[in-house]
């Protein structure tokens, strides 16, 4: 299962999690390292766009938390991938931090979790970028996993 932050403008759009310009990204590493999107649970933090596309706040992630907490549930992954700050401090909490948390297998709820970049990251850094290939290796990692 990967966990986002909120739906984008597409997203909101079309009412499907990673469909915009992060979500192609999104797709073409999962096939690169052999996941099948068409198999994976995806979701996001939180349910609606925030306005102006800004990060969701503490308060709206908090609101939102019985929905995705649901959804983990009810999909019963055998791997849990946040996907960016905010999907890490739902997980983990507000105090982790992403460079710490990554290269981790953390035992969650029952449930093995990775962290990693979000795709918009590593779009907005470039291909060259650091986020770009943590978000590579880290994926290749999941597939170790499953």
């Amino acid at each position: 299962m990967l966990v986002g932050e909120a739906p984008g403008a597409q997203e909101d759009a079309s009412g499907r999690p990673f469909v915009g310009r992060a979500g192609q990204l999104l797709d073409d590493l999962l096939a690169e390292v052999g996941i099948d999107r068409t198999s994976t649970a995806i979701a996001n933090v939180v349910k609606c766009r925030p306005p102006g596309n800004r990060p969701p706040t503490t308060a709206e992630s908090r609101r939102c938390r019985g929905w995705l907490d649901r959804q983990v549930e009810l999909a019963s992954p055998s791997l849990v991938v946040t996907l960016g700050g905010t999907a890490l401090a739902w997980a983990l909490g507000p105090g982790m931090r992403l460079r710490d948390a990554r290269q981790t297998v953390h035992e969650w709820r029952g449930h093995r979790l990775l962290a990693t970049y979000h795709p918009s990251a590593a779009l907005r850094f470039g291909p060259a970028g650091e986020p770009m290939a943590a978000l590579r290796t880290d994926l290749r990692t999941a597939a170790a996993l499953l």
